[in-house]
């Protein structure tokens, strides 16, 4: 596995959402001096129900879509240029369902990472995550940086950076996501926060508060002791919790009560193994998070 960034997609549909998003990816690419690329689909779906509704002209419809889409990139593109003219761009536009594009964008480029904005929240305060934004966590063989609109607009760079979380559970899929999670902490020289979380209700409830509590602590050690190797291969700072409760609530609890920058985690842990399972508690905290979290897919190269 390389955890190198050479280059950082930048998905839009001309959205604040994914205009946040845009900045944040920037931010990445300027750190790890990586290339950027700006893309904006097309929903042909979109053109033909928008077409039929207001029996209008298919071509006109797709056109005006397409103006949407190129507007889009440009506006992502002249902020780019704006922060940083040294920064390589490349741009596109293409047709089809936006994961789909996406995904296959970055398989024909050779993408390393995406960037991208959350939809909003809803009027009980809940993000919204979006179907893009879903769908590609889901399907997508690389990392994506997922900014949710309450994160602060501070860029993410050496200065701002100065500490990164790491949940694990001791999966492969955790490990996968550590060793990503370190290269950003050792690339921003921030400090690595590293927590194991377990719901007790997992135990049998045969077993006493004592044996659980035993069982507990003894995994924890053991997954916090495998980031603290890697920390150390990478001459990282670390420190190491174990905690109790839902993964998903100590986690965001965790990162609140300690001002941390950037979370990494992976998409999935025990839970699920295959590719289109989004972990619950990955999706709990991407949709309750107020910083950025840089999510992981297990398998990847």
């Amino acid at each position: 596995m390389s955890s190198t960034i050479n280059s950082v997609l930048l998905p839009t549909d001309g959205s604040d959402g994914a205009f946040a998003g845009a900045k944040r990816g920037v931010d990445l690419a300027e750190t790890a001096d990586a290339t950027v690329h700006v893309l904006s689909a097309v929903d042909t779906s979109e053109v033909e129900r928008v077409a039929s509704v207001l029996e209008s002209d298919v071509d006109e419809q797709r056109a005006a879509l397409e103006a949407d889409a190129e507007s889009a990139v440009e506006s992502v593109t002249a902020m780019i240029r704006d922060r940083n003219s040294d920064l390589e761009v490349t741009t596109a536009t293409d047709r089809g369902t936006p994961y789909r594009v996406i995904d296959r964008y970055i398989e024909a480029n050779g993408i390393d990472a995406v960037a991208m904005g959350t939809r909003g929240r809803t009027g009980l305060r809940r993000i919204v995550l979006g179907s893009v934004t879903e769908n590609v966590l889901r399907t997508v063989s690389v990392p994506v940086l997922v900014v949710p609109p309450a994160a602060s607009d501070s860029r993410l760079r050496e200065a701002t950076v100065e500490s990164v979380l790491l949940p694990t559970d001791g999966s492969d899929g955790a490990a996968v996501a550590v060793d990503w999670g370190i290269a950003l902490a050792a690339t921003f020289d921030a400090m690595v926060h590293a927590i194991y979380s377990v719901d007790t209700s997992r135990f049998p409830t045969r077993m006493s508060p004592g044996e659980v509590l035993s069982t507990l602590e003894s995994s924890g050690e053991d997954a916090l002791e495998s980031v603290r190797e890697r920390a150390r291969e990478r001459n990282v700072t670390l420190t190491g919790t174990v905690a109790t409760g839902p993964p998903a609530r100590v986690i965001l609890d965790y990162a609140a009560e300690n001002e941390i920058d950037l979370v990494a985690m992976g998409t999935h842990g025990r839970s699920g193994m295959k590719r289109h399972f989004l972990g619950s508690v990955t999706e709990n905290v991407v949709r309750n998070a107020e910083l950025p979290v840089f999510c992981v897919p297990m398998g990847i190269d």
